[in-house]
């Protein structure tokens, strides 16, 4: 099954807006750090999704945003094609999320936190300011079999 999904990390004075996935049952994502984002709606563009799923989980408005990648995840028998993307540009004030707690992490400090596998390898790229990027990682049982770049 093909989803398509948003991943937005918001920065702000050298800190990434992280989402501790905690409130959710049968969350996939549950006990990890993520960007914010999520699926796509029947009708709506991938730029549509980004705002929508931003302003939901966080309250902020992107004023402007870049894509910075492409991610294809292999998760068991789901395909999920995320596009990656980053903003310093937002107006608004951080809500209380109902899927975990929101909180602003040093750009240092990102690589310690508890994340899935993948996400160290997509990050370390948007950290280093690397170009446009594309990535295929493949998980089996929330493990990390296999990745190479585009």
């Amino acid at each position: 099954m093909l989803k398509y999904t948003t991943l937005c990390y918001i920065e702000d004075e050298g800190k990434y807006l992280m989402l501790y996935r905690n409130k959710k049952k049968q969350d996939v994502n549950q006990g990890k750090w993520i960007g914010v984002g999520g699926h796509k709606e029947d009708g709506e563009t991938i730029e549509e999704c980004l705002l929508r799923e931003v302003y939901e989980e966080t309250g902020l408005k992107l004023l402007s945003y870049s894509l910075r990648g492409k991610l294809h995840f292999y998760i068991d028998d789901l395909y999920e094609v995320s596009y990656l993307y980053t903003s310093n540009n937002f107006l608004g004030t951080l809500i209380d999320c109902d899927e975990g707690k929101l909180e602003w992490i040093s750009k240092e400090q990102v690589l310690q936190l508890k994340l899935w596998e993948g996400d160290y390898l997509f990050l370390e790229k948007l950290l280093n300011n690397d170009d446009y990027f594309e990535m295929e990682l493949i998980y089996k049982n929330d493990r990390l079999i296999e990745w190479r770049f585009l």
